[in-house]
């Protein structure tokens, strides 16, 4: 039987709908699935049309991996049946989607507080970065208190930001 990977990078976009549906397939314990898409603004420090675009770069194969990592911290805390994570790589422009972050559970409550719980690891944790493209330049994104704080309230001390 083909199991489909819990973790993707990828350049290319992805289909929320097909993704949901591929995770559900066949397992009729599944009585809740909720999903997180997170997508490129157009601001971030300034106003309106701050961002002209985001490029994300990775370690190959050590991103995959700790990603797969928060995976299996997911399903130790919460009792979820499938978790599924998408971050895109490259340049993105403003309303283009960047990460996708999918769990199915048997009831409502362990999807929600895993679908947050990977996605608020996967902020502060996954070994990306992210150069933003404005009118006054190039600046690096650095990691944000509010980040560090979500995961905190995990348990878990990530202490990125400065």
């Amino acid at each position: 039987m083909f199991v489909p990977a819990r973790v993707r990078i990828q350049s290319q976009d992805f289909d929320l709908g097909a993704e949901v549906a591929d995770l559900r397939a066949a397992d009729p314990r599944v009585g809740a699935v909720c999903s997180f898409v997170g997508t490129v603004r157009d601001r971030n420090a300034g106003g309106p049309g701050d961002i002209a675009s985001l490029e994300l770069e990775h370690y190959p194969g050590m991103t995959e991996r700790a990603i797969e990592a928060m995976i299996d911290a997911a399903h130790a805390r919460f009792d979820i049946l499938g978790a599924r994570v998408i971050h895109r790589i490259g340049r993105l422009q403003p309303l283009d989607q960047i990460v996708l972050v999918v769990v199915s559970s048997a009831h409502r409550g362990e999807s929600f507080q895993a679908c947050e719980f990977v996605m608020d690891y996967l902020k502060t944790q996954a070994p990306f970065w992210k150069k933003e493209q404005t009118p006054q330049g190039a600046r690096w994104v650095d990691a944000r208190v509010s980040d560090d704080a979500a995961l905190a309230r995990w348990g878990i001390r990530a202490g990125n930001a400065g």
